[in-house]
């Protein structure tokens, strides 16, 4: 496929741009001041930052390319009310790396146990959202309104860790992203299933797995 990469200067889009053309994708990769021109191409990819990602993702549509978000604290309803006017794909994971939706798979499964849970959800200082969107989705999941803690230090790439407690016993479930080459199969694998996806917004790996 041909894609833009928005960000592909930033800590992912470094990982990521390489990847991509090792799978044989062929990738324009577009930064911070470069023109936002992606007429012509398959597919643009946005891993950036909740001010730029919006307007970013709104441009693509515009443009009339599929769009394959990483980019979290954005508002997604009206953009996929856009696509879906547009017949577009708009795609959009929280978190790409396959681990963490097994985690949160897991998570949902065992609230139907033991229902008290809280979410410590870790990050590097550079993460603009607090909470994470993988932690505002496992949330969801989960149910009941479980109380959320962030945290934001240097060192850190993604971590979560879902507390549940019952009377005598505490199960916790953890996923640890150490590298962002942790996101590169999610990636690849919401480009294959691009064309399989209805018009309009579609969140989360869970639903191409």
């Amino acid at each position: 496929m041909r894609v833009a990469l928005l960000g592909y200067r930033g800590k992912v889009g470094r990982v990521l741009g390489p990847a991509l053309g090792s799978a044989g994708h062929e990738v324009r990769g577009i930064g911070r001041g470069d023109p936002l021109d992606v007429r012509g191409l398959d597919a643009a990819i946005d891993f950036t930052a909740p001010e730029a990602g919006e307007g970013n993702v709104r441009a693509c549509l515009k443009q009339g390319v599929h769009c394959v978000v990483g980019t979290t604290g954005i508002e997604l309803a009206p953009l996929g009310s856009d696509a879906q006017g547009r017949g577009l794909v708009l795609f959009h994971a929280p978190n790409f790396a396959l681990g963490a939706v097994l985690m949160m798979r897991f998570a949902q499964e065992a609230a139907a146990y033991m229902p008290r849970a809280e979410i410590v959800e870790l990050h590097n200082e550079a993460k603009r959202d607090a909470p994470s969107g993988t932690a505002k989705a496992t949330a969801s999941l989960v149910g009941g309104d479980p109380a959320i803690h962030s945290v934001r230090l240097p060192g850190l790439v993604a971590h979560q860790e879902v507390l549940f407690g019952g009377d005598g016993q505490l199960l916790t479930i953890r996923h640890d992203t150490f590298s962002r080459d942790a996101f590169v199969p999610g990636v690849l694998l919401a480009l294959e299933k691009l064309a399989e996806l209805p018009p309009g917004l579609t969140v989360g790996l869970d639903a191409l797995l």
